[in-house]
């Protein structure tokens, strides 16, 4: 049996005692392990699984272990006495950061709380958060009043511009987070919510806003994205998502003009343009 099983039914464990595990020192232990295998990037609450019809799994009982941790922990003072303080859960304290993590938080409000794995390259711009049980892969830029939200899987090379959310998800813990894959552009003031998955090399243009129940017209293939009762929105790969509209054509909507914002992919990325514009920054 690996460590994680066996750490698995220490939590699945504690987590069924309801209130009885408040106080004990072993249920304490296993959250303890459970954070810190998180802070480490060795657990996720959601991972790649290309057995799996998504590409991702959910580990529902990391979510619980994650609520086990909100259960345990009790309200207490934190922070700098003559500076920035705050009241929150003794078990989900700020995380604090060494030269040698090799993540770079600028100063100016930004917070990472304990529970959150970010990885080596990461930028973090003040002011940002990143909630517990996230986790942001290398080379990633989380710029200002930008939001990464509980258990979202975030890409390698991904940037959260200025004022993007991306939305998190404790419960129901059998939902699937936010995921936003590897060298997608997220837009500023763009909100990606409710388990929607961005594939790789995706760009959502600033003031995109994505929901399980926004619908996504493919004005190049010709199709239309939608959640279904098994699946979350999905945007392909590659895809340029930008706001859009579609008029209302019935009722008091369409007497009075009204549009509802419908978000349009306009095109693909192509490779050649890419590279063309990575050669033409290096001549400049």
């Amino acid at each position: 049996m690996s460590l994680n099983e066996t750490l698995e039914q220490r939590i699945e464990h504690w987590f069924g005692q309801g209130a009885e595990a408040i106080g004990n020192k072993e249920a304490e232990a296993a959250f303890f392990e459970l954070r810190g295998a998180l802070e480490a990037g060795t657990l996720r609450s959601a991972e790649p699984d290309a057995s799996q019809s998504l590409g991702w799994r959910v580990n529902a009982w990391v979510k619980r272990g994650i609520l086990l941790g909100f259960r345990l922990g009790q309200m207490v003072e934190m922070g700098c006495k003559d500076g920035f303080g705050f009241v929150d859960k003794d078990t989900y304290p700020a995380r604090r950061f060494k030269t040698a993590d090799g993540v770079r938080v600028v100063p100016g409000g930004s917070s990472v709380r304990s529970g959150a794995y970010l990885s080596k390259g990461v930028v973090v711009m003040p002011p940002a958060y990143v909630n517990v049980g996230a986790y942001v892969d290398e080379g990633t830029m989380v710029d200002s009043h930008a939001l990464v939200g509980s258990c979202a899987q975030i890409g390698k090379r991904v940037h959260l511009s200025a004022a993007a959310q991306i939305g998190g998800v404790l419960e129901p813990v059998n939902a699937t987070p936010v995921i936003i894959e590897d060298d997608a552009l997220v837009g500023g003031n763009t909100g990606v919510y409710e388990g929607t998955i961005v594939r790789k090399r995706a760009v959502l243009a600033a003031g995109t806003v994505l929901t399980r129940g926004t619908p996504v017209f493919d004005l190049v293939k010709g199709e239309v994205y939608r959640a279904t009762a098994e699946s979350p929105l999905i945007i392909p790969e590659g895809a340029v998502v930008v706001p859009g509209s579609r008029q209302v054509t019935r009722g008091k909507g369409a007497e009075w003009g009204l549009s509802i914002a419908a978000p349009v992919i306009v095109k693909y990325r192509d490779e050649k343009t890419d590279l063309s514009l990575a050669l033409e920054d290096l001549l400049r």
